[in-house]
């Protein structure tokens, strides 16, 4: 059963490799605040004491990529090949591997990869499976919201990229699974939304039978759109 979750975005300059460490990259300024942020949200994803971390977010395909893996940085920067023997892992769950690590944990972790383009019903499935999966589940979703926030963002200005956002948002803050689960996919196609597909796989575990009889509470850490794509860091945990 899922005894805590989180939301992390997964933008590859969450790495400092990429940034240096000053400058409104580094240190300081929005990127900073949203590092903070995705190490709040890990420290109490694990104060669940959980027996395994489930890692999803949107891959080429849905697959389960296994219990190791690394971050592949050498797309943006060819110096920063992993090498080594560990397989990469698609960005979101590359992501998703590098902050479990900078917050020190080592116990066991799996990784589930969710088709961007996957329907509502295979993410919902998915969510059922991996809340079903161990006794004491933490399941960590890894996605972006839109990337269409503003005239310099990936995906240029979208007016429908705001309110988009917001209800999902909104949606984490009331503890409303169902609400993520009804997200349009084609609609978060449209405004580039990749993590539509985790956010509805966490929805299906937090919905699963017996889940979360008491509900659930929320906690927004961080919402922004500093780059024109929309970040959100959050906390889910069963009432």
């Amino acid at each position: 059963m899922i005894v805590s979750a989180a939301i992390c975005p997964s933008p590859p300059l969450l790495a400092r490799e990429l940034t240096g460490r000053a400058g409104l990259a580094g240190d300081v300024g929005p990127l900073s605040e949203l590092r903070d942020a995705c190490a709040a949200a890990l420290n109490a994803l694990l104060a669940a004491a959980p027996d395994i971390v489930v890692v999803t977010g949107p891959a080429a395909i849905t697959a389960d990529f296994g219990h190791r893996g690394r971050l592949d940085l050498s797309a943006y920067a060819p110096a920063l090949h992993p090498g080594g023997d560990e397989p990469v892992l698609p960005l979101s769950l590359g992501i998703g591997a590098r902050l479990l690590d900078q917050v020190g944990y080592a116990g066991p972790r799996s990784f589930r990869g969710i088709g961007v383009s996957a329907s509502a019903e295979t993410c919902l499935r998915l969510g059922r499976q991996i809340a079903a999966s161990a006794r004491r589940v933490a399941l960590l979703a890894v996605g972006d919201g839109s990337a269409r926030r503003s005239v310099s963002a990936p995906g240029y200005l979208d007016e429908r990229a705001a309110p988009f956002d917001e209800s999902v948002t909104r949606a984490v803050r009331d503890g409303e699974a169902a609400a993520l689960a009804a997200l349009d996919p084609e609609l978060a196609a449209d405004l580039m939304a990749d993590g539509r597909a985790a956010w509805q796989v966490l929805a299906g575990a937090l919905t699963a039978e017996g889940a979360t009889p008491g509900g659930l509470h929320g906690d927004v850490l961080y919402a922004e759109a500093p780059l024109g794509v929309a970040y959100l860091v959050a906390v889910l945990t069963p009432r």
